[in-house]
């Protein structure tokens, strides 16, 4: 338990020893206000220096709101059913993402999927923000979700002393600045590993090149979709495949152990592969990490023909700017972009000597590590980082009612 729970635990005991009362949040709101949209065709609304707030800007990381994507001018505000909500108060969607809140860092205008809610003063607008995070609000529809301005009025939440709402504010604003502070951190790392990687892969003329399919054997599992079951062998599909790694997670498929090796049967994965997708989603490249799994159609299995190559080595190079930059040039197709294994496999890789491979590998295998492993790198750490403050949030935003 954080170090400051004892204090909410006395202050809820001196505060509110009984429970806590529960109100409609109507009943907390001194003012609801609607928005509306500027007309496009009338010139003069647009582009000015009033900042103008749709669901989309809702999306942002982060409680508070300082900035939108589109702005309006005075005259467009004036003559719309837009309003402008003052800082500080609490903006909450009604259609597409029904009870997503955010708090106004500045005074803002919103269109007519929002609401901005003006509080009284006995609710904490940072503590409403944090409950609504931890109620699950289900809008109607079959397209696109909302709710009423009355259902959202008779939602209830507790209504704990201010004392205890923000003391619960303030742990809970001190496991948002962690996640922030590591997100922030993973960004600027993967910002430089993808800076080093491109510098350590960039090679000249003089370094030997070959093309893919003269450097690698290759199996390319085009053909008919396998028959799914239940359970059996994992199914590697373009799904799974992600930045230099394979996300069992993202796609869970499995073949009969029967039909393994005919399905199979232009080759099986060994550890150390490299896999790439040649369609949907074009490009992305992962390496083979354990055995016994099943590879789908619209991906390509590469390894070294010998030890002048490093599977890990071509791994990171597949990865990098320069090759991903001549594939995309390669590929074809305006929606969905694709590449024959054909063409693939002409697309040229350099051979540096094996000990410079090895050096490079063991510099962006640690960058890897850091920027993208689930398991022990920044990405681990933000994921435990959440399921604490998600635990914490829940534990602290229960309350006894009266």
């Amino acid at each position: 338990m954080p170090t400051h729970q004892p204090s909410i635990e006395r202050l809820i005991a001196e505060l509110c020893p009984e429970g806590v009362g529960w109100k409609e949040l109507g009943e907390c709101v001194a003012e609801n206000i609607g928005g509306g949209t500027p007309s496009k065709s009338v010139t003069g609304y647009w582009n000015g220096n009033i900042p103008w707030a749709s669901v989309g800007d809702m999306s942002i990381s982060g409680m508070e709101i300082s900035s939108t994507r589109n702005h309006i001018t005075n005259q467009g505000l004036k003559n719309s059913a837009s309003h402008l909500i003052p800082k500080g108060s609490v903006i909450v969607a009604v259609k597409i993402s029904p009870g997503k809140m955010k708090i106004t860092n500045i005074d803002i205008a919103i269109n007519q999927d929002l609401r901005g809610l003006l509080l009284h003063n006995f609710l904490n607008n940072r503590f409403l923000v944090y409950y609504f995070q931890t109620i699950n609000v289900i809008g109607n529809g079959t397209i696109v979700k909302g709710i009423t301005v009355d259902f959202l009025n008779k939602i209830k939440i507790p209504l704990p002393p201010l004392p205890v709402q923000e003391a619960i504010v303030k742990i809970l604003d001190t496991f948002t600045e962690l996640e922030a502070e590591l997100e922030a951190e993973l960004e600027a790392r993967t910002k430089q590993y993808k800076y080093y990687r491109n510098e350590m892969l960039t090679f000249g003329e003089e370094m030997e090149w070959k093309a893919l399919g003269d450097a690698c054997d290759y199996v390319d599992y085009r053909g008919k979709t396998p028959k799914k079951t239940a359970d059996g062998i994992f199914l590697v599909t373009a799904k799974n495949i992600r930045s230099g790694y394979i996300d069992y997670t993202a796609s869970r498929e499995f073949i009969s152990e029967n039909d393994y090796s005919l399905v199979m049967r232009r080759g099986l994965p060994e550890i150390g592969d490299v896999l790439i997708t040649t369609e949907a989603p074009c490009g992305f490249v992962a390496q083979v990490d354990r055995k016994n799994i099943a590879l789908a159609q619209r991906v390509i299995k590469y390894r070294s023909k010998d030890e002048s190559l490093s599977n890990s080595f071509l791994k990171h190079y597949l990865l990098g700017d320069r090759f991903q930059e001549k594939l995309a040039k390669t590929a074809t197709g305006s929606t969905v972009k694709g590449i024959k294994g054909s063409k693939l496999h002409k697309l040229t890789i350099p051979i540096p000597p094996l000990a410079e491979q090895e050096r490079i590998v063991s510099v962006l295998d640690k960058f890897d590590a850091l920027v993208n492993d689930i398991s022990i790198g920044l990405p681990a750490e933000i994921k435990a980082r959440r399921q604490q403050y998600e635990y914490y949030r829940g534990k602290l935003l229960t309350f006894q009612p009266l």
